[in-house]
Formats: structure tokens, C-alpha cells, sequence
């Protein structure tokens, strides 16, 4: 164990696979079983950023790299790669990806450098996988927010993309719009349009956050922290008040929290 950094973690890693020494938990692991872990530890890295918690991230930073040297060593023993040729890998690509950093290759603009790296990707698609579309190696596994802006950005850097801001707001109110008639037309048990044109609107929304620069899925984080927040603020005042919220009337709840966020405001 004299090894440093990640030598010396893969060394931790390969003792608690031994198979005479090694832990029975590590043991029983395969890709499948350490999935939740590797997402859960993701999530976690995302929450310490959120919080500014430096201390926090680096600890939750070495838990994803342990996740990831995990399934470095699963797939060592079963003779697929190394962690040193997932380095190698890694590396290859982002030197290929940036032929005006590692090479004498320029562009013009930043419009034509995005261009020329999702063509390289599409090459490398199309060589490694066999894939036809740009969309192919998006997963289908990820946050819905997050998937739907990764496919509306890989189809804009090829310039399928409204032009102007304004075009985007007209998107969302004609998907509103059909979603208010949907829902004025369709029969009690035809919820399966309703939920159609309420995706159009949720895609369209995640459009016009994508053309503000901004990404969906943390607006949407930091307003459901918002709402938590204020909802915490109304349940403390109510609890003052010797109340409980279900013998309050809406009305008396919507009072409160009005009163909830003028405090949050406030204390801000």
C-alpha cells in the first residue's frame, strides 16, 4: 500500500474484491446491484455544489470515484478493460474533440467550434456503435428534464433551433392553448392526450429555459426548494397558532402563505 492517489485506491478496491480476504458485501456486487449507489452518490456531489460545501463535495467526489473504479475492477476481473485503459480512453477522446487546444485546427466562430465537435462525436458514434442518428447514445435512463434539453441542444448545434426568443414563447402559449382544449374536449378516461399535450408544454418549457441559458432541471430544483422552504415557514406559523393544517380551509392557507413569503423575502 505505499502507492498515492488513485493507484492507491484501485489497491483498496482490488483487496476488497479478494476472494479469500475481500469483504462479502464488495463481493456480491455486480454493475446492476451498485447502479442506485453510483446515482444516489451523483445526486449527492450535485447537493454539496448546491450548498457551496467544499468539505462536503471533496468527500462526496471520492464516493463517485469509488464508484467508478468499482466498475473498473468488475469488468478487470471478467476481462473487458482496466481503469488504465478507461483513463487512456478518456483522454484520446477529449485530445480528438479539441484539435484547436491540442492541434493547429481553428475556427472562426463559436458556433463553428460547437458545430465541429458535434460532427467528431457523430463520427465517433457512427465508427464505435453503429449508430445513424445524433440522437442515438442519449440515455433513455436520465431525468426526463435533463434528457429533453440534451436532444434539443444535439438538434440545435446542427441548426434545427427557433432563431428568436420570441418563437419560443409563441411555442408555449399554442401548447398551453392545447392543452386547455384537451382538456375541455377529451372523454373522463382519454387522460392519455391530456398527458401528451402536457408533455408538448413541459418540452416547450425546456426550451425556452435552454434559449435563456439556463438549465431546466435546476429552475425546477431550486423552485421545489423554494416551495419546500415556504411551506416549512407556513407549517411553523400555523403550529404557533396552536392549528393544524387540515382544519384549515384553503382560503386560510393561502393566507398563510402569503404570510410565509413575505418572511422568506425578508429574510433573505
Amino acid at each position: 500500500m505505499s502507492s498515492t492517489g488513485l493507484e492507491k485506491l484501485v489497491d483498496v478496491m482490488t483487496q476488497l474484491r479478494d476472494p479469500e480476504s475481500g469483504c462479502p458485501w464488495d463481493l456480491k456486487q455486480t454493475y446492476k446491484t451498485i447502479i442506485p449507489y453510483t446515482i444516489e452518490e451523483t445526486y449527492e456531489v450535485v447537493d454539496a455544489i448546491e450548498r457551496h460545501d467544499m468539505d462536503d463535495l471533496k468527500g462526496e467526489l471520492g464516493d463517485l470515484l469509488f464508484q467508478v473504479v468499482f466498475y473498473c475492477q468488475l469488468a478487470k476481473e471478467e476481462g473487458h478493460f482496466a481503469i488504465d485503459q478507461v483513463i487512456e480512453s478518456v483522454c484520446d477522446k477529449l485530445i480528438t474533440r479539441h484539435p484547436h487546444v491540442f492541434s493547429d485546427e481553428t475556427y472562426e466562430t463559436e458556433q463553428a467550434l460547437n458545430l465541429a465537435w458535434e460532427n467528431t462525436k457523430h463520427q465517433e458514434r457512427k465508427k464505435n456503435k453503429n449508430q445513424t442518428s445524433l440522437l442515438d447514445d442519449i440515455p433513455e435512463s436520465l431525468p426526463a428534464l435533463t434528457r429533453a434539453e440534451k436532444v434539443q441542444k444535439r438538434a440545435a448545434k446542427q441548426g434545427f433551433d427557433w432563431t428568436d426568443i420570441a418563437q419560443v414563447w409563441d411555442k408555449v402559449y399554442e401548447e398551453i392553448a392545447e392543452l386547455k382544449h384537451e382538456e375541455q374536449t377529451a372523454e373522463p378516461e382519454q387522460t392519455d392526450k391530456i398527458e401528451d399535450e402536457l408533455g408538448d408544454l413541459m418540452f416547450a418549457i425546456v426550451n425556452l429555459s435552454r434559449h435563456y441559458k439556463l438549465n431546466a432541471e435546476s429552475a425546477l430544483r431550486r423552485a421545489t426548494k423554494k416551495f419546500e422552504s415556504r411551506f416549512r415557514i407556513m407549517e411553523q406559523q400555523i403550529d404557533r397558532e396552536q392549528k393544524t393544517l387540515s382544519e384549515m380551509t384553503l382560503n386560510d392557507m393561502e393566507q398563510q402563505w402569503q404570510q410565509a413569503k413575505r418572511t422568506q423575502q425578508q429574510n433573505k
